[in-house]
């Protein structure tokens, strides 16, 4: 089973032919970038929109998950973006997390992004900067278009000194955050504002809304790939697909095929957490279980949508 075959063909197929595509990838040259330790989000897009496949972006809180991410995208030898959420930062996840990846990065030779997820104000884009991220977004969907501009250029301008990209939304990726008590609707992307966005901002990655949506469906979406078609047409850099859980795998194949090159999950890490938590627990004996024996089995649970979204977005076997 080749891995030049289509990486979409394999959503449907067995664990065990999983496992061999697998393998087949690592095996063969995509590509000839070596990232020691941490990265940017600018340079492994490149890659990624050059050669049509999406880079996997995960929401972690802990070094539970970190590392249950890393290990996976490790064997994979695939790129992979660990991404703090704003709504889930304290005062100490300022030092503990970014101190915690500055010292494993270098211990896995693939491409990590440490990236700052839907920041709506400047003030933790400053804190990131100044903690090591080399990636942050600010998300400026929600207020008007030239505001939106307005608040995306500061925070270029604050990256630029410390050599890092921004991430920006146009267009409003709507359902339910983590701290959503109502469904928000979705705005969808405007191509001749892309342009001018871009233009304006010197962004240099862009979220666009196309259908997908934050947290858990209430009904399956139906992306528009008529209308992402247009916007990659017109963007000059790599599009960014927010709200991938739960999507159909046939919707997001399609998506990277034309044009998606960084793939944000979240809802599906939690879930899958969740489950397995609630099975252990139930399955259980112990009145002081080990908690090596119960981590593990959570990393292995997030490890699992690991792969099964760096499978769907083709990074495979990229990191080398």
């Amino acid at each position: 089973m080749p891995c030049s075959m289509p990486f979409g063909d394999m959503v449907n197929e067995s664990a065990l032919e999983k496992e061999q595509f697998v393998v087949e990838c690592l095996t063969e040259e995509h590509s000839s970038h070596f990232y020691p330790m941490l990265t940017t989000a600018k340079e492994i897009l490149k890659d990624a929109r050059e050669k049509h496949y999406a880079v996997p972006g995960f929401n972690c809180v802990a070094d539970v998950m970190i590392r249950g991410i890393l290990d996976r995208a490790e064997r994979l030898h695939s790129p992979v973006f660990l991404m703090l959420y704003t709504a889930e930062v304290d005062d100490k996840t300022w030092w503990y997390y970014p101190t915690l990846v500055r010292a494993v990065a270098d211990r896995y030779p693939i491409p990590i992004v440490m990236h700052l997820d839907h920041a709506v104000e400047l003030d933790p884009i400053r804190a990131a900067l100044d903690n090591g991220f080399t990636s942050v977004m600010y998300d400026g969907s929600s207020l008007p278009f030239d505001q939106n501009v307005e608040m995306t250029r500061k925070t270029v301008e604050l990256a630029q000194p410390y050599g890092a990209s921004v991430e920006a939304e146009l267009g409003l990726v709507g359902g339910f955050g983590l701290e959503a008590k109502n469904c928000v609707s979705n705005v969808l992307t405007q191509p001749e504002e892309v342009v001018t966005f871009i233009e304006r901002t010197g962004v240099d990655s862009l979220a666009v809304s196309i259908g997908t949506a934050h947290g858990t469906y209430q009904q399956l979406p139906k992306l528009d790939i008529p209308l992402l078609k247009e916007l990659n047409a017109a963007s000059t850099v790599p599009l960014v697909l927010h709200g991938g859980s739960g999507t159909p795998e046939d919707q997001i194949r399609a998506a990277v095929e034309n044009g998606i090159c960084k793939l944000n999950v979240y809802t599906d890490s939690r879930v899958a957490m969740w489950k397995r938590f609630k099975k252990i627990a139930a399955e259980t004996q112990r009145s002081e279980p080990i908690p090596h024996d119960y981590i593990s089995q959570l990393q292995e649970a997030l490890g699992d949508v690991v792969e099964e979204n760096a499978i769907l977005a083709g990074s495979v076997g990229r990191a080398k």
